[in-house]
C-alpha cells in the first residue's frame, strides 16, 4: 500500500520557489520563482538579486533612501525574469510558482514568455497601482493566477 503522506504538486513546486528565495541576499524581501511545464518538469528557477557582474557588496540593498540611485530598486532583477532568463526550454503554457505576486514589469515578461498560469503565496502589494496594472494585463492576456494559501512544507533558515 502506498504512503498517503506526500505533498501535492503545488506544494512541491512552491517549495522549490521558496528554497530558491533563500539564495537572495535582499535583507527585506526574498523572492523565489519556479517555472514548470505541462509535464510537471521544472524548466526555470530564479530569485531576486543583482545582475551578473554587479557585486552584492558594491550596490545598495536599502529601499528607503531619498536618492533613487542609493536604493536597490534600479539594480535588482526580480525572481520572475531571472527564472525566465534561466529557463532551458519553451515557456509556452507553463506555470510560474512565485513566492510574491508579480509586479507590473514582471507581468509583461510573464505574458510575453507564454506562461499561462501563476501560483503565488504572498500578495503584500495588493491594491497598489503596480498590482492593479499587473492584474489588468494578466486578465487581458488570459493568464490565470491563484493564491496558494499555505503549504505543508517547512523551508526555514
Amino acid at each position: 500500500m502506498k504512503s498517503n503522506n506526500y505533498i501535492s504538486w503545488d506544494e512541491y513546486f512552491m517549495g522549490v520557489a521558496l528554497l530558491s528565495s533563500l539564495r537572495s541576499k535582499d535583507p527585506n524581501t526574498k523572492v523565489g520563482a519556479c517555472i514548470v511545464n505541462q509535464k510537471k518538469r521544472i524548466v526555470g528557477i530564479g530569485y531576486n538579486g543583482f545582475p551578473y557582474g554587479c557585486s552584492d557588496d558594491k550596490f545598495p540593498w536599502i529601499n528607503n533612501s531619498p536618492e533613487f540611485l542609493e536604493n536597490k530598486y534600479p539594480y535588482v532583477v526580480h525572481a520572475e525574469p531571472n527564472a525566465i532568463l534561466n529557463s532551458n526550454s519553451s515557456l509556452e503554457n507553463c506555470t510560474l510558482y512565485v513566492s510574491l505576486f508579480p509586479c507590473n514589469e514582471c507581468a509583461k515578461l510573464i505574458i510575453q514568455s507564454g506562461i499561462k498560469e501563476i501560483v503565488y503565496m504572498d500578495d503584500k502589494y495588493d491594491g497598489t497601482p503596480s498590482d492593479q496594472a499587473s492584474k489588468r494585463m494578466l486578465d487581458a492576456a488570459q493568464v490565470k493566477y491563484r493564491k496558494l494559501d499555505k503549504i505543508n512544507v517547512s523551508i526555514t533558515k
